[in-house]
């Protein structure tokens, strides 16, 4: 894991087990997600979503209902998350 991120590590995650744990955890998983992306690539945007996503009651939920359907969808995480 010397070449590879904390968010590819959870992307290289089997496509089941993504899914459960968004199922689950997916409301503290969205915004964490998007905080430490924000680490990686420095989008300013992506930094401001994760920490609404996990202050915010409405946010979280919308977010979980997002980040689950790009993960069934497309296999990742997607939407604000650059």
């Amino acid at each position: 894991m010397a070449n590879s991120s904390i968010t590819e590590s959870y992307e290289s995650l089997p496509k089941w087990a993504k899914v459960l744990l968004q199922i689950f955890l997916g409301s503290i998983i969205g915004g964490v997600y998007r905080i430490i992306r924000f680490v990686e690539k420095k989008n300013i945007v992506t930094l401001v979503v994760g920490i609404l996503v996990l202050v915010t009651g409405i946010g979280n939920f919308i977010a979980w209902i997002v980040d689950l359907v790009t993960e069934i969808v497309s296999n990742r995480i997607t939407v604000l998350a650059d």
